[in-house]
């Protein structure tokens, strides 16, 4: 029995290391590997995005005439917690709003066949707004340039901000952000995504091996 115990406990201190080498070992450069890539931003970094877009859309001024617009997927949820802590902070009800610009992208035509569309929920008038428009992952430009185009079926904003999370570079259209709380340049065999609690079940941004291409974004 002694002889046993003993090499049960030589099995489970084995299993122990081997544990702690396979933790270590998913780790590459100190970011954390992950089933969908790897994690190069936590959740507690994603959390202080958040309160610095709110931060600088407070100290803008004009709450009573602000709008955000979420670019769908993610860019909804990260507009929902941005007006939750401006709300936190003020008191003040800043609308929110989604856009799914499916139709809007210039290469809607040569797409073939997409996705059923997550539709567009903006029922605010944005005539003389300013409208702060949210994205998780700035690229070559195209997806905001399609967005842009969406807000104004929906009135002339007196202006258009834009906040992301990252900037990943690599832009084809002349086309900066006003905010991004990050920016990460990668080659374009890189992609970078962003994942939120609300769709995914975790926070973070991770580098994820591109296939099939660039995708405009």
């Amino acid at each position: 029995m002694g002889i046993v115990r003993a090499a049960g406990r030589q099995i489970a201190a084995a299993g122990t290391v081997r544990g702690r080498e396979d933790a270590r070992a998913e780790r590459v450069g100190g970011k954390a590997m992950h089933g969908t890539g790897v994690k190069i931003r936590n959740g507690r970094w994603i959390a202080e995005a958040v309160r610095q877009m709110a931060d600088r859309i407070v100290k803008a001024g004009g709450l009573e005439s602000a709008v955000l617009v979420g670019i769908r997927s993610r860019g909804p949820v990260l507009a929902a917690r941005v007006a939750s802590e401006i709300r936190s902070r003020t008191g003040a009800a800043v609308p929110v709003g989604a856009l799914d610009i499916t139709l809007y992208r210039d290469d809607f035509a040569s797409r073939g066949p997409v996705a059923a569309k997550k539709g567009t929920d903006l029922d605010t008038n944005l005539d003389g707004r300013t409208v702060y428009l949210v994205d998780d992952v700035l690229n070559t430009g195209r997806t905001v340039r399609a967005a842009m185009d969406e807000l104004v079926d929906f009135g002339r904003p007196k202006a258009i901000r834009l906040m992301v999370l990252i900037d990943r570079g690599g832009r084809e259209l002349p086309i900066q952000p006003d905010f991004a709380a990050g920016r990460i340049e990668v080659g374009p065999d890189v992609d970078i995504r962003a994942r939120v609690t609300e769709l995914d079940g975790e926070d973070g941004v991770f580098e994820v091996p591109r296939a099939g291409g660039p995708r405009p974004r």
